[in-house]
């Protein structure tokens, strides 16, 4: 593992070596276009330029090697200013105090380059061309200004440079910020779910235990088969509880046997009407959602033989399930525990999916929940 780390690091110091050099190497293309283009544009009309390509090719190369040479200083000192005021003085601290700092410095820089060449030159050679002050003080002149677009010229590409590179940074880490933003909005809407979706098992035992123990003392026989059909119904329900969707096929059977239950509970009381098409049995919906609305209409209606109950389970041909049951309200209205109706909604809400849409009339009750 360490052999490995070792590799990966040395070949990560090679791309940022290699990625280094070949910004220096763009920064002396620049800075060497630069000098030759604004040598020619401060002075066009010398007459040094005409015929200069009929010069020998000695002299065309010397003067090439010159160009190279000034330029590389210039480059440098302009990147050793910028890195020094980059640690110094960053641009995000003090924008205006930075520009004018970095201008300053670069222009001063060139100007000591051109002294320091020149005096250098002035001590060492002999072969200068004697000529009058003016000629001089003009050459040197251009050769300043020359030096100080191509300062100005490295620096702003540096800035540039610099403030690319920031920006990237700052958006890739805002798109980490918003993809862990993201990733802790969906880790809680995950438990959100599976807490609604634990809400399930005690609604469900706590209803049909209580209706189990007064079958056994009413009929042994009755009992048994409740019991039976209960351990089944809740099979179904500790496999399918965890799933997000579920075949609507699949809901209704396991909503027959919830139907038996019911029946065995209530009598009566209850009337059940099914009828879903063949065409969107094969589509989803949210597993125990069937169970929790029928549930919820018996739990809020009265329940008697003299006026029972109607609960119809039908889809529409907007790609729809629906649960709709007669309006009969009870007068003492039981403690809502949350969940039924408004756990089938959150469910939605959190998956992501359209929401179910509720009517309510002066007769009916209804939910319909989008087939997925």
């Amino acid at each position: 593992m360490n052999k490995i780390s070792n590799i990966r690091k040395k070949i990560a110091r090679s791309k940022k070596i290699l990625s280094a050099m070949k910004r220096r190497l763009v920064i002396w293309t620049v800075a060497i276009i630069t000098f030759c283009v604004f040598s020619y544009l401060i002075d066009p009309f010398d007459p040094v330029w005409e015929g200069y390509l009929e010069t020998p090719l000695k002299t065309i190369i010397e003067d090439l090697l010159w160009v190279f040479f000034f330029s590389v200083i210039i480059s440098e000192v302009s990147i050793f200013i910028d890195r020094i005021l980059n640690r110094l003085l960053p641009w995000k601290n003090r924008t205006v105090k930075r520009l004018l700092i970095q201008g300053s410095l670069q222009v001063v820089g060139s100007i000591l380059i051109v002294i320091i060449v020149n005096f250098i030159i002035d001590n060492t050679s002999d072969s200068i061309p004697d000529m009058d002050a003016r000629k001089e003080y003009t050459l040197l002149g251009q050769w300043v200004a020359t030096n100080i677009v191509i300062s100005l010229v490295i620096s702003a590409f540096n800035t540039v440079d610099y403030l690319l590179e920031n920006w990237k940074k700052t958006a890739v880490e805002a798109a980490q910020h918003k993809l862990r933003a993201s990733k802790h909005k969906q880790a809680a809407m995950t438990a959100e779910l599976q807490a609604l979706k634990l809400q399930i098992d005690p609604h469900f035992i706590f209803n049909n235990l209580s209706v189990l123990s007064e079958l056994i003392l009413e009929d042994q026989q009755l009992g048994y088969e409740y019991s039976e059909k209960f351990a089944r119904v809740y099979r179904y329900l500790l496999v399918n509880s965890k799933k997000d969707i579920i075949v609507l096929e699949e809901e209704l059977r396991f909503l027959d046997s919830y139907i038996f239950l019911i029946e065995k509970r209530i009598g009566r009381g209850v009337v059940f009407k099914i009828d879903i098409d063949e065409e969107y049995r094969t589509m989803y919906t949210l597993p125990l959602s069937l169970q929790l609305l029928v549930e919820n209409a018996i739990k809020h209606n009265q329940t008697s033989k003299a006026n029972p109950l109607e609960i119809h389970v039908y889809t529409s041909s907007d790609e729809e399930l629906v649960v709709s049951n007669t309006f009969l309200p009870l007068i003492n209205k039981p403690d809502s525990s949350g969940v039924g109706l408004t756990n089938v909604i959150a469910r939605y809400e959190i998956l992501g999916y359209t929401k179910p849409i509720i009517e309510k009339t002066e007769n009916k009750f209804i939910v319909k929940l989008p087939l997925i």
